[in-house]
């Protein structure tokens, strides 16, 4: 009986964690580039009381055993990297990754990546994230530049009131073999870990990366519906979980009110 106790309660834990993740879905749900996640669990280990295919003193093979489940516990929680719905702005430094691929950020010597393009110039000319840390390779605008123009491939040009070049260069994206073995670190920013695999550079549109699309933002993959039915899911099972708890103690407390005649 007390098993059941211990098995309900790590029910209670797991879907807590389920409720956890559901609601920094939900908070991100206007995030920029934001990617939602998912939690996985697994089942614990079983007590074995007779093994499947064990013999019977008969001499017949058991077709099933008894196994009892110890309960669940959490395995990861995994970003979801599908794409999210893209929302036109106008705006010349808001850029979408239409499939695979992150800008990279320098963040004080370490590479960065992001599925958020939306960009800003800081006092040198260098376009920038909403933390500041620059674009890799920079992209520098001159100041008298009137123009910005960035084409699929990622070619950006600057351009004087008379359409005149004052800066050409051409942006890099990142990929990677696992995207969700990054590690998330806030700030729509990721980093690169042994299990992500090392970052793969190109130019945009080849080799299997994504295009750019300027003056678009892609915004949060977050279904605000599904959400709404793992939360609700979520709810049940946590509930239904402690009605267990409450049945096995229910149990104890018969066996400990047993009297003899």
């Amino acid at each position: 009986m007390i098993r059941a106790l211990w098995t309900a309660a790590t029910g209670m834990v797991a879907q807590q964690i389920e409720q956890d993740v559901v609601a920094n879905n939900l908070a991100n749900v206007n995030t920029v580039g934001f990617k939602k996640s998912r939690a996985d669990f697994l089942d614990l280990m079983y007590q074995v009381y007779t093994k499947s295919g064990s013999e019977t003193t008969q001499g017949n093979q058991l077709p099933v055993g008894i196994e009892i489940g110890m309960g669940v516990k959490p395995a990861s929680t995994q970003k979801i990297f599908t794409q999210g719905d893209y929302q036109q702005t106008g705006n010349k430094f808001d850029w979408a990754i239409e499939r695979d691929g992150f800008f990279q950020f320098d963040n004080n010597g370490t590479t960065v990546y992001s599925r958020a393009g939306n960009l800003k110039i800081n006092r040198d000319g260098l376009l920038v994230n909403s933390e500041g840390l620059p674009l890799i390779p920079n992209i520098s605008i001159p100041p008298n530049a009137i123009s910005f123009t960035i084409d699929s491939g990622g070619t950006w040009t600057a351009a004087d009131d008379a359409g005149n070049p004052l800066g050409t260069g051409r942006l890099e994206l990142a990929t990677f073999i696992n995207p969700a073995g990054l590690s998330s670190i806030g700030r729509n920013l990721y980093e690169m870990t042994v299990a992500s695999g090392d970052a793969i550079t190109g130019s945009p549109g080849e080799d299997g990366i994504g295009t750019i699309s300027q003056h678009y933002l892609e915004m949060s993959n977050v279904n605000v519906i599904d959400e709404m039915v793992r939360m609700i899911v979520g709810q049940r099972a946590y509930e239904i979980n402690s009605k267990a708890i409450q049945t096995a103690d229910g149990m104890l407390s018969i066996i400990n009110n047993l009297k003899r005649s």
